[in-house]
């Protein structure tokens, strides 16, 4: 009995490691998705008692969209590319072949092997291939503009409402294909792709696998480095950002002029100052780079008198030029938590060229910045002080024998 009993588990996949709240997203967004499709397709399309205004194969499109949103299976071309391409291969199969078994079968083979060269593979299109295929005398009287209404009206309807849903959840939808190229555009990969699994590896385990994944390629390779991150801050302990943060932070405000910020920056010598607001919230960035871009300091002839003009308060009411801080900052701020494990710090300095990271609490108030160089020594640090427990771990082992 119990062997039955094991040999039947092994037929029930695992548990799907999300929660409650990414549970309740799925469904309530499939109902939301189904429900305004219906509704407006039936609006457009009119109540045609033979013609349906909502084809089935839309339910199985919704479990992809708003359940498991990041397949490369629920991705824009593929709901609309496969859904329309397939019900245009069945409308072909119903016209061209007599007998409907035949029709059907090679409906659905032929609307794979196109999915496939189209690069738009959606398995609700296999159903939507055998509908058109035995759909009768009401598909066939509509011929290929069933392909367009009620097919692709109710895939556009239902992408639409998927990409406002998932945007309002927070999910990432669409998903894009991830830029691998190296910042400073030269030949070399990325610093984290030197060392470990990088992306000719991923390639390689891939087409050895040789099926399809329900799993885009940059979503796998970021879990490899969400994995090897977590190994690493295994083997070397929990070190957070607050513990090697700088707390006396120098930083600015939205309305500091240019020069005492500038002064700042030198006098500190220091390339990046945190603009907060009067709550001491981060709003912005401003860098060396900054004043380098705003100024066209890039190019050489003139330097100083450039910098000198730019810096200089106008007299007036009216300027031509940045006066201010907040006029020249970066809005788009990365920040970490004071309570955010250092490793994950990692990829944010080395591949997206940040230098400076301004820390928050749980109050989202800036009380620290970590850099390039305490992140580089902190793990020093850490690699150092494992080696030497290493070390007395086995001289302890000598001592023993």
């Amino acid at each position: 009995m119990n062997s039955l009993h094991s040999r039947l588990r092994r037929y029930f996949p695992e548990a799907v490691k999300i929660d409650a709240r990414e549970k309740a997203r799925s469904f309530v967004g499939a109902l939301l998705g189904i429900f305004i499709t219906a509704v407006l397709s039936q609006w457009l399309i009119g109540s045609d008692p033979v013609l349906p205004w909502l084809v089935a194969p839309m339910g199985a499109s919704a479990v992809l969209l708003f359940a498991v949103p990041a397949s490369p299976l629920a991705q824009p071309w593929s709901v609309l590319g496969g859904n329309v391409i397939s019900a245009l291969v069945g409308v072909t199969c119903a016209k061209l072949i007599g007998v409907p078994l035949a029709a059907a079968s090679i409906a659905v083979g032929a609307a794979i092997a196109i999915m496939f060269a189209l690069r738009c593979v959606h398995p609700p299109g296999g159903a939507v291939a055998l509908s058109a295929a035995l759909g009768g005398p009401a598909i066939a009287a509509h011929g290929y503009g069933f392909a367009l209404s009620p097919v692709a009206l109710n895939s556009i309807l239902l992408l639409a409402t998927a990409i406002a849903y998932n945007k309002l959840c927070g999910r990432r939808y669409p998903h894009f294909a991830t830029d691998h190229a190296n910042q400073h555009r030269t030949a070399d990969a990325r610093p984290t792709e030197r060392l470990g699994v990088n992306p000719e590896d991923l390639d390689a385990a891939l087409a050895q696998y040789n099926q399809v994944l329900d799993i885009s390629r940059d979503d796998l390779e970021e879990i490899l480095s969400r994995t090897e991150m977590h190994a690493y801050q295994r083997r070397f302990g929990e070190v957070k950002c607050g513990d090697i943060m700088s707390h006396d932070v120098v930083k600015v405000e939205f309305g500091t002029e240019l020069q005492p910020a500038w002064r700042l920056l030198r006098q500190h010598r220091i390339k990046a100052l945190p603009v907060v607001n009067r709550f001491n919230r981060v709003i912005g960035i401003v860098t060396q780079y900054d004043f380098i871009k705003q100024s066209e300091l890039d190019e050489i002839d003139g330097f100083s008198d450039k910098l000198r003009r730019f810096l200089k308060r106008t007299t007036g009411t009216h300027a031509e030029k940045p006066e201010v801080v907040g006029q020249i900052m970066t809005t788009a701020v990365r920040t970490a938590s004071v309570n955010q494990p250092i490793v994950s710090l990692v990829p944010m300095f080395s591949d997206t060229g940040l230098h400076h990271l301004p820390v928050v609490d749980d109050n989202e108030r800036l009380v620290g910045i970590v850099t390039q160089s305490d992140l580089v020594a902190a793990l020093y640090q850490s690699r150092l002080q494992q080696s030497e427990n290493q070390a007395a771990g086995s001289a302890a082992v000598l001592r023993r024998a």
